[in-house]
C-alpha cells in the first residue's frame, strides 16, 4: 500500500503542475491566437483556469495529507511541504478571490466586452495580479516536482 500511495503522490503532483503549465502556457495562449472572438477565448480560458484551480485544491489536499501521514510532524521541516502549501494558498486566493472578481467585472461590463468598457483598467489590473500569482504558482510547482524527483526519503 505504501508504494501505491507514493506513486499516487507523484502522479497527483504531476497532474497539478503539468495542468498548470499546459493550460496557462499552451492552451490559453492558443485560444487567443486561434479564435477570432476574444470574448469566447477569454470565457474558455477562464473555465479552464477555474478547472485547474479545483484540480489544484484536490491535489494539494492529497499531497499535504500524504506528507503528514507519511512523515508526521517532520513533514513541517520539508521544503516540499511548504511549496505545496504556498501553491495551495495561491490557488485559494485566485479561485475564491480574484477569479470571482474578474467574473463580476465582466458581468458589470455587459453588453460590452470588459476591455471595451469603463471597467477596463480595473479588469486589467486584477488580471495582471492574477497572472503574476499564476506564474508564481507555476514556478513553485517546478520546484516541487524537482524536490519530489529527489525522492520521499
Amino acid at each position: 500500500m505504501r508504494r501505491f500511495s507514493e506513486a499516487l503522490y507523484l502522479v497527483t503532483l504531476t497532474l497539478w503542475v503539468g495542468g498548470l503549465w499546459a493550460i496557462g502556457y499552451l492552451v490559453a495562449p492558443t485560444l487567443f491566437a486561434t479564435l477570432a472572438d476574444r470574448q469566447m477565448a477569454g470565457m474558455l480560458a477562464g473555465k479552464l483556469f477555474s478547472l485547474i484551480g479545483w484540480v489544484g485544491l484536490a491535489c494539494a489536499a492529497y499531497l499535504l495529507l500524504f506528507m503528514l501521514f507519511r512523515f508526521g510532524s517532520s513533514a513541517l521541516k520539508r521544503g516540499i511541504f511548504w511549496l505545496v502549501l504556498a501553491m495551495l494558498a495561491l490557488t485559494v486566493v485566485s479561485q475564491f478571490g480574484i477569479q470571482p472578481l474578474l467574473a463580476q467585472l465582466k458581468t458589470e461590463a455587459l453588453p460590452r466586452e470588459v476591455m471595451e468598457s469603463v471597467l477596463r483598467d480595473r479588469f486589467a489590473t486584477w488580471h495582471g495580479i492574477s497572472s503574476i500569482l499564476y506564474l508564481a504558482q507555476s514556478l513553485l510547482g517546478v520546484l516541487a516536482v524537482v524536490g519530489a524527483g529527489r525522492g520521499l526519503k
